[in-house]
């Protein structure tokens, strides 16, 4: 039972490549040139000239950004850092042989990837409070970014030990991220959307996230996307320890 406390060894390499990184000024602003790009295209564009849920466009889009932002950090860099330790340079096999349980494993980089997300979340929520909007934080914001940087971290963990080359990891990233930062309510509201597409929209992670981030308080409504998350948060961390436990390359 102790084991999975040995987390820590694995979270703190990962932090220890992540400080030489945030040396790099390249890296900055890599991590926040797309959301800039699509605040300034859409939010800056359309500003307050357009009217979503009662709100200015600009207040509707910041905590979509900050959602996506998340997304796509905590996935991708947990994604493709695995899976270039598993294939390429083989430093996942060195974890696998220590005496460490899986879900020891599966924390240390989860939690790496969640400070990843948040990392860039954070830069999009500096820019959100320095332009003028009504763009606020609240406790349920905070709790609902958390989970969504801890669910994509998961899913970033499942995705590098399935992946099979360096390129897979691209090739699920266009199947599965990119259609969810779109379509997902990250830019128009939901509803907006065909009906038939809808069930489909619905099974997207980030669809309830985006649902639950702009709500000031749970209603029945965010109450149902919110456990929607934590069930996929569950279900992606069971199954990606499930694979780090059976690995055998």
């Amino acid at each position: 039972m102790r084991q999975i406390f040995l987390w820590y060894p694995i979270f703190f390499r990962e932090m220890l490549l992540f400080r030489r990184k945030l040396l790099r000024l390249g890296y900055l602003f890599s991590a926040m040139i797309v959301p800039i790009i699509y605040l300034i295209a859409f939010g800056l564009g359309l500003g307050r000239s357009v009217k979503i849920q009662g709100t200015d466009y600009l207040t509707f889009l910041i905590p979509g950004l900050v959602a996506m932002s998340s997304m796509n950090n905590s996935y991708t860099w947990v994604a493709s850092a695995l899976n270039l330790n598993r294939l390429y340079f083989k430093t996942f096999q060195v974890f696998i042989q220590a005496p460490i349980s899986p879900s020891s494993i599966m924390i240390g980089e989860v939690l790496a990837g969640m400070v990843k997300g948040l990392f860039a979340s954070v830069l999009i929520i500096i820019v959100g409070f320095l332009i003028p909007s009504g763009f606020s934080i609240t406790p349920l914001f905070v709790m609902t970014l958390l989970l969504n940087c801890f669910l994509f971290s998961n899913l970033g963990v499942i995705t590098g030990m399935l992946a099979k080359s360096h390129e897979d990891t691209a090739t699920y990233s266009n199947f599965f991220i990119m259609p969810m930062a779109f379509f997902s309510g990250t830019f128009f509201p939901v509803d907006k959307i065909p009906d038939f597409i809808k069930p489909v929209i619905y099974l997207m992670p980030l669809t309830h996230t985006n649902i639950v981030i702009r709500k000031a308080a749970l209603d029945t409504e965010g109450l149902i996307s919110f456990a929607v998350l934590i069930i996929y948060s569950i279900a992606f961390f069971m199954y990606g320890s499930k694979l780090i436990k059976n690995y055998t390359e």
